[in-house]
């Protein structure tokens, strides 16, 4: 494009926002997000790039109107969410660039709470917020109890309200300072814990802690259970962040989610491996004692993870 979309409505002082909406197959989800982006009681420019990933452009959802744009392109980088999520940055005109699900919408004053929070505090580079999670009928809300989200908490858990379709960074610290999605994570798995960790190394991240995001969990996510993918996700991490070996509550919570996945995957051996590791980091970490009942036979990954989850909970 000649001109960004933010030079077309130079006379609206409010910051431009391009949303990163990332799609694969999912075609009414997506449609439904796209439709919340568009609906946010925000009076700046907000220009949308949905990136199709290993599916057909759908053309005919680009249009233009006063303060709105939608684009439409394929994921050009390494197949996955964090090559999509990369195509759209690079594609992005705007001040700040943020990412949504295509299974999950924002509240109408998501962008509008955010953006205000930045623009009160110039040196954070990127602002979340809490989230509502739907899970089978059952709604849950999960605030984080804090403003800032530092570095630290990041290695003692990954502060999963801290979702990836909340995220709003400032675009040119993005890519010349926190860097791109990592691409290298297995099935992009673990990719927002990733991000988190190195923006929050540079600056804690800015919460606003009121759920303004609905997060559809359950059989919608590609890594509902797929164990395998977790686990070499999270072995990336610990090889990748050596820094959770550091804080015993965050290593033993990842040597838990080890012992958890291999007991799912019927390998009671290695399980009980990482659930000694889990154990003797922190022997109060319950994804260690779930391990060892899934890998006894008491009770079924799959019961373990649906209780959780309509707590608003996950491994």
């Amino acid at each position: 494009m000649e001109n960004s979309f933010a030079n077309l409505v130079r006379s609206k002082p409010r910051t431009s926002v391009s949303v990163v909406l990332a799609t694969h197959n999912r075609p009414e989800l997506m449609r439904k997000s796209l439709a919340s982006i568009l609906a946010q009681e925000y009076d700046g420019p907000i220009e949308v790039i949905i990136v199709f990933d290993k599916s057909p452009v759908d053309h005919s959802l680009e249009h233009t109107s006063p303060l709105r744009m939608v684009r439409t392109i394929a994921n050009t980088r390494i197949p996955g969410l964090a090559g999509a999520r990369n195509t759209g940055i690079l594609a992005s005109t705007s001040e700040l660039v943020g990412f949504c699900d295509d299974d999950d919408t924002w509240l109408k004053f998501k962008l509008a709470r955010q953006v205000e929070a930045l623009e009160a505090s110039p040196d954070s580079e990127v602002a979340s917020t809490a989230m509502q999670v739907v899970y089978n009928g059952t709604e849950s809300i999960r605030l984080a109890g804090k403003r800032h989200v530092e570095y630290q908490d990041f290695l003692k858990s990954r502060m999963a309200m801290v979702h990836s379709s909340s995220l709003l960074f400032r675009r040119d610290k993005l890519i010349n300072g926190i860097g791109l999605v990592e691409e290298g994570l297995p099935n992009s798995m673990c990719e927002d814990w990733d991000l988190l960790l190195r923006a929050s190394k540079r600056h804690p991240v800015l919460h606003v802690d009121e759920p303004y995001i609905r997060v559809l969990w359950g059989g919608t996510s590609y890594f509902y259970h797929h164990w395998d993918v977790k686990n070499q996700a999270h072995q990336w991490m610990l090889e990748n962040y050596p820094d959770i070996l550091t804080n015993k509550v965050g290593s033993s919570r990842v040597f838990g989610q080890l012992a958890f996945g291999h007991a799912a995957l019927k390998n009671p051996r290695k399980a009980l491996r990482w659930v000694k590791k889990s154990l003797k980091s922190n022997w109060r970490e319950p994804r260690a004692y779930l391990a060892l009942a899934v890998a006894s036979g008491l009770v079924s990954d799959q019961t373990v993870v649906h209780r959780l989850q309509r707590r608003g909970r996950g491994i």
